[in-house]
C-alpha cells in the first residue's frame, strides 16, 4: 500500500493523495475554484508544474492567468506556440524575433522572410489549431554542451550564444511538437489552456502577439498602438545593432573582453543626446512653452533626467525652476484611501490640485509665492519661507507619476507644456525567444535604490512591486500617448551592472519568504548575465539614482 500525503489548501480544504500522484491530477480537484485554466501550482513556496508529482505533506496553491505567476507562464506558452506557428506556416528554417512589450502584448518580427498580413492570418489559424491538437509541453533536463551541439546543427546559432555563458551543468529545454527550446522559466502543461489571443499586423515583417493581462484577464484586449513608445522601441533596437549588441550573448561578448568601458560611454551618449533633443525642442518653442511635465512609471529615472534636462535648458540660456508635485500633498488626514483601506499616494485625489494651480498661475504671471513644503513624517504641509518669483522666460520643471494627465495642470493651456515619457524600453534580448521585460529592469533598479538610500530588502520591495504596478497601469500608461516626447532611460549595460549589486540582495530573501519564487525567477534572468564594474560610471548618469554615487542631491 502507497504512503498517502496531505495537501492543505488555503486552511480550508485537507485532501488526501498517494506519494507521487501527478500534479495534473490534484488539479482535477481544485479547478472548480477558478476562473481560468490552471496553468501552475505552489507547494510550500516551490512553483511547480502540472507535470510535476507531489511527494511530501505541504500547503499548496494555484495559478491561473488572472495571478501575477500564472500570467507569465501564460504569456511564455503562448510565445512558444507562436514559434511553432510560424515554423509550421512559413517552414521550419524560419526564424521569429519576439522582442518588445507593447500594450497588452508583445511586439514580434519575422526574420528573413517574405511577411505580410495574409501570412499573419494562416499563422493566427495555425495558433488555433495547436490550440485545439491539445499538444503538452514537455521538459527535458540536457547537458548544456549536449544543447549546444544541437542548436549548433540547427544553426540557431542565438541560441548556442546564450547557453554559452550559463555556468549550469545541465539545462531546461522545452519540447511542443517536435520543436525544442530553451526558456528560463515556467511553462503551461498543454496547449489547450492557452486559448485566448490575438495577433495584429503592424508594418513590415512585424505584428503584436497581445493576450489576457493580469488587469483584464477574462478577454484579450483589442490592441491599441502606442506610436511614440513603439517608434522608440524600434530605434534603441537599430541603434543596439549598429553597435553589435542584439542579446545578452552579445554584451557577454563584450565583457568577457574587458571592453564594456566603451560601451558604457556609448549608453551614455544615447541617453544625453535624447536630452539635447527635449531641450532644443524646448527652446525652439520657448515663445509658448513655460512647463515642463516629466512623468514615467517606477525607477525610470525621472529625478536624474529633470535635473540633467535643466542643465541643457540653462545651457541654451533658459533658467528653469523646479517644483515638487510631492508637495502639494494633501495633509495625511485628508488622504483617499484604495480599496483595502490603505493611505492612496498614488491618486490624483491625494494632490491638493486647487492649491497646486493656483500657484501655478501666479507664477506664470510674475507673481511671487510661498510654496509649501510637506513632511512626510508628521504628514502635514508646512510652511519654511520659501518664496519664489519667476522671471518672464522661467520654464517650470514637475516631475511626478501625473505629470501627462491634463488634470494636474488644468489652469495652464495645453499649448504652454512640454510633455515628457520616461521609462526604461529594454532592447535587450536573452536570445530570439527569450525577452527582458522592461518591468524587470525597473525592479532591479528599485531593489538596489531601495536598499541603498531606504534600508529595505529585496523582499520587501518586491512585496510592494503589485501596488506600484497596479498605479502605473492607472495613473500613467494611459496617458503615455499625450507625450510631446519620449526619453529612453534604458542603458544597455546596465544589467550587467545591476546584477553586481542586486544579486546578493535576491540570495537574502529566505526560502519561506513568499517573494522567494520570485527573487528565484530574478536570479535565473541574471545567470544569463556577466557582471560590468561600476567604477567608470560618470557621476550624472542616471544608473546612478539606483546604485549611489549621483552628483545630484535631492
Amino acid at each position: 500500500m502507497k504512503k498517502m500525503i496531505r495537501l492543505n489548501y488555503k486552511n480550508k480544504v485537507i485532501k488526501e493523495y498517494e506519494t507521487d500522484t501527478p500534479i495534473l491530477e490534484v488539479v482535477k480537484d481544485f479547478q472548480k475554484y477558478y476562473n481560468y485554466d490552471i496553468v501552475a501550482v505552489k507547494a510550500d513556496n516551490e512553483i511547480m508544474e502540472l507535470s510535476d508529482v507531489v511527494t511530501k505533506d505541504c500547503m499548496i496553491d494555484f495559478f491561473d492567468r488572472s495571478t501575477k505567476v500564472g500570467n507569465n507562464i501564460y504569456a511564455r506558452s503562448l510565445q512558444f506556440m507562436i514559434v511553432l506557428a510560424v515554423k509550421r506556416v512559413m517552414g521550419y528554417d524560419t526564424e521569429i524575433m519576439i522582442e518588445h512589450s507593447m500594450d497588452k502584448g508583445v511586439y514580434c518580427e519575422i526574420l528573413d522572410s517574405d511577411f505580410d498580413k495574409p501570412v499573419l492570418n494562416k499563422i493566427e489559424e495555425e495558433m488555433h489549431r495547436i490550440v485545439k491538437e491539445d499538444l503538452i509541453f514537455t521538459k527535458l533536463s540536457v547537458a548544456r554542451i549536449d544543447a549546444m551541439n544541437y542548436y549548433k546543427r540547427k544553426k540557431q546559432t542565438d541560441k548556442v550564444s546564450a547557453l554559452k555563458y550559463i555556468s549550469n551543468t545541465y539545462v531546461n529545454l522545452y519540447r511542443l511538437d517536435d520543436i525544442y527550446d530553451y526558456f528560463y522559466g515556467e511553462m503551461a502543461y498543454s496547449t489547450k489552456a492557452i486559448n485566448d489571443f490575438d495577433l495584429t499586423y503592424i508594418k513590415d515583417n512585424g505584428f503584436v502577439l497581445s493576450y489576457p493581462d493580469l488587469y483584464n484577464p477574462e478577454c484579450t484586449l483589442e490592441y491599441k498602438h502606442h506610436n511614440m513608445v513603439f517608434n522608440t522601441f524600434l530605434d534603441y533596437t537599430k541603434w543596439g545593432k549598429m553597435i553589435g549588441i542584439e542579446n545578452a550573448a552579445d554584451l557577454n561578448q563584450i565583457i568577457s573582453r574587458g571592453e564594456y568601458e566603451t560601451l558604457i560611454h556609448l549608453a551614455e551618449a544615447y541617453y544625453n543626446n535624447q536630452l539635447s533633443h527635449a531641450a532644443a525642442k524646448i527652446y525652439d518653442n520657448k515663445e509658448n512653452i513655460k512647463m515642463v511635465l516629466i512623468a514615467g512609471p517606477s525607477s525610470s529615472g525621472k529625478t536624474t533626467t529633470a535635473k540633467k534636462l535643466e542643465i541643457y535648458l540653462r545651457s541654451r540660456g533658459l533658467n528653469t525652476y523646479q517644483i515638487s508635485v510631492d508637495d502639494y500633498f494633501v495633509n495625511k488626514i485628508d488622504t483617499p484611501l484604495d480599496e483595502n483601506g490603505n493611505l492612496d499616494l498614488e491618486s490624483l485625489r491625494a494632490v491638493d490640485v486647487q492649491l497646486f494651480n493656483q500657484h501655478l498661475t501666479k507664477l506664470l504671471d510674475g507673481e511671487k509665492v510661498l510654496l509649501p513644503q510637506y513632511n512626510f513624517i508628521t504628514g502635514e504641509r508646512e510652511y519654511h519661507k520659501k518664496w519664489v518669483q519667476l522671471k518672464k522666460d522661467d520654464v517650470i520643471i514637475i516631475e511626478g507619476l501625473h505629470g501627462l494627465n491634463e488634470e494636474l495642470t488644468l489652469s495652464v493651456e495645453r499649448r504652454n507644456k512640454f510633455k515628457i515619457y520616461i521609462s526604461p524600453l529594454t532592447q535587450l534580448n536573452i536570445d530570439n525567444h527569450n525577452r527582458i521585460h522592461t518591468s524587470d529592469t525597473r525592479r532591479l533598479r528599485r531593489i538596489v535604490r531601495d536598499s541603498k538610500h531606504r534600508g529595505y530588502s529585496a523582499a520587501e520591495t518586491l512585496k510592494q512591486w503589485d501596488k506600484i504596478s497596479m498605479g502605473e497601469e492607472k495613473y500613467i500608461f494611459p496617458y503615455q500617448d499625450d507625450a510631446d516626447m519620449v526619453i529612453n532611460s534604458a542603458l544597455v549595460y546596465e544589467l550587467g551592472v545591476l546584477k553586481t549589486y542586486v544579486e546578493p540582495l535576491l540570495f537574502s530573501v529566505e526560502e519561506d519568504d513568499e517573494m522567494y519564487p520570485e527573487a528565484l525567477r530574478l536570479i535565473n534572468l541574471l545567470r544569463n548575465l556577466l557582471s560590468i564594474p561600476s567604477d567608470t560610471i560618470a557621476p550624472d548618469s542616471v544608473l546612478r539614482e539606483f546604485i549611489g554615487g549621483s552628483c545630484f542631491k535631492d
